[in-house]
């Protein structure tokens, strides 16, 4: 089984156990504080399953109809993902709006504490084991879904204080005023999330550390051509498509220019697994004794890209 899948699937149980559980004590004490945190781990569940199926497809190989494959899915994922971060936010402030009207009357709150300290600790480790894998193979739904389990998280510990002042000072209107914080970092989430998932789907270009390090390799073989030009690269889910076009000396044999373009493939590929590369060959056009490099050449290899 694909890293990327398990990974999701282990988001998708602890999910689910921890919504039955937030929701049965939320309603059991009456707390919008901890029924948001179900609702919020309800987004999540659905998050989790949105980044299982994605990259489950994001993994299947180029096909007839998508012959570039299915990595953008997981970008398509990423924002729909966030976008229901932001609808958790909008439901729990409504919901805190409702309680500062009508009052709040809070019961068992030791068990509340406790649910949303087992919440905390869960979603901590799986939040960790998602954002290693996601690093691993470079995925961004595994990446969204972390961000969703980290969030909540830091919820669920601003829930749990909320509850513990509250048992200390018996001021319950503290429970609708927590949940409107909830509400604040999740925003936060959401937007972050929505800028890193979507610019992909523009087809962006590469970080400009990423870029340098290609060019870097490219380089590293100057000796062997003598331009490169319309250097270009973007992201799509995990994969990332680099391509340029490579003056050499029109003399150069066709077989030594192709181990040419794949050594510079391969070198690239063993940096960045999960890419592309396209190689546009072009002849020198200048009229150099036998093609070759020298101080009075016009087409020295590049500094730049």
């Amino acid at each position: 089984m694909d890293t990327r899948v398990k990974a999701a699937q282990v988001s998708v149980i602890s999910n689910s156990i921890l919504v039955v559980l937030k929701l049965s004590v939320g309603i059991l004490m009456g707390s919008v504080s901890v029924l948001s945190e179900a609702i919020h781990s309800g987004l999540d569940l659905i998050a989790a399953l949105i980044a299982f199926f994605s990259v489950k497809r994001a993994a299947q190989p180029a096909d007839e109809q998508h012959q570039f494959g299915h990595g953008k899915i997981e970008n398509v994922s990423g924002v729909i993902e966030a976008l229901l971060i932001l609808v958790a936010a909008v439901w729990i402030i409504i919901e805190a709006y409702k309680k500062f009207v009508q009052g709040v009357e809070i019961e068992s709150i030791h068990l509340g504490i406790l649910v949303m300290a087992f919440a905390s600790l869960v979603n901590f480790f799986v939040a960790r084991y998602l954002f290693q894998v996601a690093e691993k193979t470079d995925s961004i739904a595994l990446k969204a879904d972390a961000m969703h389990l980290s969030t909540d998280v830091i919820t669920s510990v601003g829930i749990m204080a909320g509850l513990i002042l509250i048992k200390i000072t018996g001021i319950q209107m503290l429970d609708p005023l927590f949940a409107v914080a909830v509400a604040i970092l999740i925003i936060k989430a959401s937007f972050d999330l929505t800028k890193e998932a979507f610019s992909p789907l523009l087809d962006t270009k590469l970080p400009d550390a990423e870029e340098q390090a290609i060019v870097n390799i490219i380089k590293t073989y100057s000796d062997s051509f003598i331009n490169y030009h319309n250097f270009r690269s973007r992201k799509a889910g995990s994969e990332r498509h680099i391509d340029l076009h490579l003056v050499v000396p029109h003399s150069k044999p066709v077989q030594e220019v192709h181990e040419l373009c794949d050594h510079i493939e391969a070198k690239i590929k063993k940096l960045f697994p999960s890419s592309q590369v396209l190689i546009h060959i072009e002849p020198c056009n200048k009229e150099c004794a036998d093609c070759t490099f020298n101080d009075n050449c016009t087409e020295k290899p590049s500094k730049d890209f």
